[in-house]
């Protein structure tokens, strides 16, 4: 029983590590037809003219996690991947509030 719970506890940790390395990949179809970056800073702003500096996804209405978590998965790219506090895309929509 010590070790069951152990091991169980050592999983629960690794939970967390296990969610930062499951990112969006920038060159995935999904990611490359939204604009997506993990950066809001290196947009192409001439691409997506409606991109503003301040837009980012945790301020975005899809961002399903605290605003001031680092990673988060996005209703755009479903649950099997995350994206970046600080990314953006063109399905960006402001957050209520």
């Amino acid at each position: 029983r010590r070790i069951f719970i152990f091991q169980a506890t050592t999983a629960c940790l690794a939970v967390p590590a296990v969610a930062q390395t499951n990112a969006v990949d920038e060159a995935s179809e999904t990611a490359v037809a939204l604009g997506y970056r993990h950066d809001t800073t290196k947009v192409d702003s001439a691409k997506f003219p409606k991109h503003q500096p301040n837009q980012h996804c945790a301020n975005c209405q899809f961002w399903q996690a605290k605003p001031t978590d680092a990673w988060s998965n996005c209703a755009m790219f479903g649950r099997k991947v995350q994206v970046a506090n600080k990314g953006w895309c063109n399905a960006w929509v402001k957050a209520p509030g």
